[in-house]
């Protein structure tokens, strides 16, 4: 017998969990991500807001243009999280590995618990009747012979679904005559490239492999063997350490003209960041800024470090060296992160490293919460860690671009 493997997905999660915890949601269009008047995205959306056009990701103006009579809220992140961390318990209790995708998904691997298609099936069901009953969510389930599989099934009788994929042809079935776009990893791009090749539907993958290897290059390889029901990834445990960077972005809601404020947001974002790597025991070797100007375009600039850090001292200084390199024109969007992580464990032998929590830094960290309250009359004082809330820290730098002052 091959693997079995479950994905689990959350219907609508954040939507649902404000609806949850507050019923007099529920029935009405409900989308979660920016308010109609500022700038950013829906993150998710309710069913009812779905019926209207509106999807996760898309603009939050054009959202409110779909659906103006639609409930808009900020999300919550912290309680997002805390249902999720209740979710994978739950889950993880099937599997003997667990995938993590986002904090509304995850692939587990059933196979041993399992022994056969009949215990997936019972373990498929248990994972959904005990959502529902602990958390009082609903999710979809979709158990397969491979990841990709059990991806497309939890997808096909959403919302509160469960279908089952147990073979290659069976998938192949399903799948042969859908467009392109059916399958994970073909985004609009790809697709208008297959499409624009004549390439619309899956079959036409099958039928011409050489011209979607020559057009897409690894990715059509790969894709090619997924037309063909090949897959057999095994579910990885996610690490922190194998993620490619640790970061932090803001949108503001006007243009930012003046660099010194830039230079004062990245000093929380640089907290941020620091904070995010503890968490997870990681340290870089490298710092990138990015910035977005006025007319959409997007920079990327990149700094290598002779030691590894998570001090946010550190990240904001290379990030500052880094923001003096740019061109210097209005900003609508700022973010630094670490790369080349590692976990807190290796490099220790580096001097520098080492002695990264000294008193000078924390000094020069002091320094510049100093410098934020002079500022902006900032009280830090045991409110610090609130800020690293989402919400908070765009509250709190909308506050610093309304008050900046030299």
């Amino acid at each position: 017998m091959g693997q079995i493997i479950i994905h689990v997905d959350m219907d609508a999660f954040y939507a649902s969990v404000e609806i949850r915890d507050n019923p007099a949601l529920r029935g009405q269009p409900l989308v979660i991500g920016s308010l109609p008047h500022e700038r950013g995205v829906a993150a998710t959306c309710s069913y009812e807001a779905r019926t209207f056009g509106v999807h996760s990701g898309m603009n939050i103006k054009d959202a409110y243009r779909l659906c103006p009579h639609g409930i808009f809220m900020h999300p919550n992140f912290d309680k997002y999280k805390a249902v999720s961390e209740q979710l994978n318990a739950i889950w993880n209790t099937y599997a003997t590995a667990a995938q993590r995708i986002s904090l509304d998904e995850a692939y587990l691997d059933v196979t041993r618990q399992a022994g056969d298609w009949n215990g997936a099936r019972r373990i498929g069901h248990l994972i959904k009747q005990r959502t529902l009953d602990e958390v009082h969510l609903t999710c979809s389930v979709g158990v397969a012979y491979s990841m990709t599989a059990a991806k497309m099934a939890s997808e096909e009788k959403k919302p509160d679904g469960y279908f089952e994929i147990p073979t290659a042809d069976d998938f192949v079935r399903l799948i042969l005559d859908r467009d392109v776009g059916v399958l994970y990893t073909v985004g609009a791009q790809t697709a208008k490239k297959l499409h624009d090749a004549g390439i619309m539907t899956v079959r036409d993958m099958r039928n011409q492999p050489d011209t979607v290897v020559r057009l897409l290059g690894k990715h059509g390889r790969w894709l090619v063997q997924v037309a063909n029901g090949e897959d057999d990834r095994p579910v990885q445990p996610y690490r922190p350490e194998d993620a490619k960077s640790v970061g932090r972005e803001v949108t503001f809601q006007e243009n930012v003209f003046n660099y010194e404020l830039l230079k004062d947001v990245l000093i929380l974002l640089a907290l941020s960041v620091e904070r995010r790597a503890n968490r997870y025991g990681l340290r870089g070797r490298g710092v990138t800024l990015r910035l977005t100007y006025t007319n959409m375009r997007t920079i990327s600039r990149s700094r290598a470090l002779t030691h590894s850090t998570a001090s946010a001292v550190t990240i904001h200084r290379e990030a500052i060296a880094l923001l003096d390199t740019v061109r210097w024109d209005p900003v609508r969007l700022v973010g630094v992160s670490l790369y080349n992580l590692s976990d807190h464990d290796e490099g220790q032998t580096v001097m520098r490293d080492m002695l990264e929590n000294t008193e000078q830094q924390d000094a020069e960290r002091q320094a510049l919460l100093d410098h934020l309250q002079q500022r902006y009359d900032l009280d830090f004082a045991g409110h610090l860690e609130q800020i690293h809330r989402m919400e908070t820290m765009h509250k709190t730098i909308e506050y610093m671009r309304k008050h900046f002052r030299l």
